[in-house]
């Protein structure tokens, strides 16, 4: 907020304007292409001190990707991230959930069948091939 704050000064803009604050260098509103080719230009640069980035697909998508799946790691759910994300449904939010490994390894730790004892399930998890199926899933 710090940094932001100090550019709405910087550039004479009250804080509660609707004014685009975000400009390419002809101070026009800086379009989805711009943050693309800054976030691409930025991205190659990386790849002097991250060399397998070269090999990654960055766009910006992958940012509001991450970040939904970070927010559904942390418990955030699935509801909310859709508002946030502005998705219509949350079905579309939902392939989140299906492409995190993560939340499927949890929601597997949680799962007890009916009417057992943590102990009569606890077997089935040393399984390697049970794990090997649910992690190629």
């Amino acid at each position: 907020m710090k940094i932001l704050r100090a550019l709405f000064e910087e550039r004479g803009i009250d804080t509660g304007s609707t004014q685009q604050l975000f400009r390419n260098r002809r101070g026009e509103p800086l379009t989805r292409f711009g943050v693309r080719y800054i976030l691409r230009k930025y991205a190659n640069q990386a790849t002097a001190v991250v060399p397998t980035l070269a090999a990654k697909r960055v766009h910006p998508h992958v940012i509001r990707h991450t970040t939904a799946v970070h927010l559904l790691q942390a418990g955030v759910d699935l509801v909310t991230i859709s508002h946030w994300l502005g998705h219509a449904s949350v079905e579309t939010t939902n392939r989140y959930a299906a492409v995190n490994l993560e939340v499927k390894r949890a929601a597997i730790a949680k799962a007890r069948p009916v009417g057992t004892v943590a102990r009569e399930v606890a077997g089935w998890r040393t399984d390697r091939t049970i794990l090997q199926w649910l992690e190629s899933l």
